[in-house]
């Protein structure tokens, strides 16, 4: 059942309560931890909005239920998100997450070093539906590798389970990304640790060349426990989407409530401090992919032309 946007009056400074439904991801991922924060960030911001997170698949899913309009707000990450504004058919961009360069978590006393070093390994991929899992494809298709004939790979039915998998060796790695993510944060919080691998130099160039919707970036210091320098690798940005016919002052004033939020965002969620109207600005594929409530905001606010 989707939100309450008919609810609102005529302008955006109509203050009837806002009830919006969230599409997050499996239980024990960077998509659940984010909603729940989002929620509770818009509320203490503007109590008259109630935003509800749900679980769902992932990525792919949350597509399908904002394209049926089972769903108000949905949150999806790269090719996923690019081919659903591509598509026409009403789905806009609400607000930008997070950038997320993708990795692998190994144990610090493994012997691989690199990615070649982790063919015909067990891999833990992520959660089946999840957009690691198609960020994985999209980075190992570049390097020309493939993640079933060139890996055992092993795909999760909850996102939560991959760090114990790691921890007691029925995996070699798992496939993740950003700074925070829960599976990560697990396992850098482990007695045993947390170490990276990711593409190197000239690895980064031939899957930006193979998959121009990907970027080079790189995870922060200190994202992890243990973790004291910055890590080169490639990767996509994150979006809350809102759903075809979503009401033009439902956008408006969660726009204006995420933008006065966004330090509390960032307290709840320290990677949510990407969270910015800017960064939504620069990270949308093109202006008019952001819903019309949300540029009305950001033109009210100067932030864009």
């Amino acid at each position: 059942m989707v939100g309450s946007g008919a609810m609102l009056g005529g302008t955006a400074g109509a203050q009837g309560v806002l009830n919006l439904s969230l599409a997050t991801a499996t239980p024990g991922g960077g998509f659940p931890a984010y909603g729940e924060a989002f929620a509770a960030a818009i509320g203490a911001t503007d109590p008259t909005i109630i935003v509800s997170p749900r679980n769902t698949a992932g990525s792919l899913e949350n597509v399908t239920l904002l394209a049926e309009g089972r769903v108000d707000l949905g949150l999806a990450a790269g090719e996923t998100a690019t081919a659903a504004l591509a598509r026409g058919a009403g789905i806009t961009v609400a607000a930008a997450m997070y950038a997320t360069p993708g990795l692998f978590g190994v144990l610090p006393s493994s012997p691989a070093r690199g990615i070649d070093d982790l063919r015909g390994k067990r891999v833990a991929w992520g959660a089946r539906g999840s957009n690691f899992l198609v960020l994985a494809r999209q980075v190992m298709t570049g390097l020309g590798l493939d993640l079933d004939r060139d890996f055992e790979g092993v795909l999760l039915d909850r996102a939560g389970d991959g760090p114990a998998m790691v921890l007691d060796g029925r995996v070699a790695a798992l496939w993740g990304g950003g700074a925070g993510w829960p599976g990560f944060v697990t396992l850098a919080g482990s007695p045993a640790g947390l170490r990276f691998i990711a593409p190197d130099a000239g690895e980064r160039g031939r899957i930006v060349a193979a998959s121009p919707a990907l970027r080079e970036m790189a995870l922060p210091a200190r994202s992890y426990a243990g973790q004291d320098a910055a890590i080169a690798s490639v990767g996509v940005w994150s979006f809350v989407l809102a759903r075809p016919g979503l009401d033009e002052d439902a956008g408006y004033r969660l726009a204006r409530a995420l933008h006065r939020g966004v330090n509390e965002l960032a307290r709840r969620l320290p990677q949510a401090s990407e969270s910015t109207a800017q960064n939504m600005i620069a990270a949308a594929p093109r202006v008019e992919a952001i819903h019309p409530g949300v540029r009305r905001f950001l033109r009210d606010e100067a932030l864009l032309g």
